[in-house]
């Protein structure tokens, strides 16, 4: 039987309001420059421009939110106009979003290929590891391997993500100045999102709501955006 400490640390990330696992949130935007203006506009800092994702036809712009939690401001990129069909699905609803929505997580591991395994042995349905990399504006390579459930809810289960050994992490050097107040999935039917949680080997508490959305509180020097709220 489970002693009452080896159930409050498995249960701990279920309460915190920032989960310790999270990695980064992606906020959606049909144009980047738009998107960069919209969290200026709510937090008092910029997001700084990251890169592109070759192949994937989408760039960004990140901004750090306190220690190993960051802001992915994601948008098409309209200088890649050849989008092999298999990785046009997302710049494609990016292109379709009215306002800068929050459309994904990552949750960050440091033993992708153990995530895997355990995947395996769960019977869950995933595509990866898979390398992924991106050139930064001083020219620095950033490099990551990710695990993308093949129904990830639309975007309410996240991806894992294990940066490179050589990789410095976007918190470190993106736009300081935030914080990520609280972050929340919600769904109305928690119970079901909740049990699938578990599968993944994540224990994390899922908010009851009419409509089923991620949900984010960020604070910055001159105020706060909540999106999804």
């Amino acid at each position: 039987m489970m002693g009452g400490a080896a159930l409050l640390r498995q249960n701990l990330w279920s309460f915190e309001k920032v989960p310790s696992m999270l990695d980064h949130l992606l906020l959606g935007c049909s144009d980047l420059d738009q998107g960069m203006a919209f969290v200026e506009e709510h937090t008092g800092v910029c997001p700084a421009m990251g890169g592109v994702h070759p192949g994937r036809g989408t760039r960004n712009a990140l901004l750090a939110l306190g220690p190993r939690h960051y802001l992915e401001v994601i948008a098409p990129d309209p200088a890649q106009t050849a989008i092999p069909t298999t990785r046009a699905e997302l710049p494609t609803r990016l292109k379709q979003l009215a306002a800068p929505t929050l459309v994904d997580w990552a949750v960050h591991t440091s033993d992708i290929a153990s995530v895997a395994g355990r995947w395996r042995n769960a019977a869950v349905t995933f595509h990866g590891p898979t390398p992924g990399s991106r050139a930064r504006p001083d020219g620095k390579m950033v490099r990551w391997q990710t695990l993308n459930l093949d129904n990830d809810r639309g975007g309410l289960l996240p991806f894992f993500i294990e940066w490179g050994a050589e990789t410095v992490h976007p918190s470190v050097d993106a736009p300081a100045g935030c914080n990520l107040e609280s972050f929340a999935v919600v769904s109305p039917d928690s119970a079901a999102l909740s049990a699938e949680f578990h599968k993944l080997g994540i224990s994390f508490q899922v908010e009851s709501g009419e409509t089923a959305h991620l949900q984010a509180r960020v604070v910055g020097p001159k105020g706060t955006l909540a999106l999804g709220a």
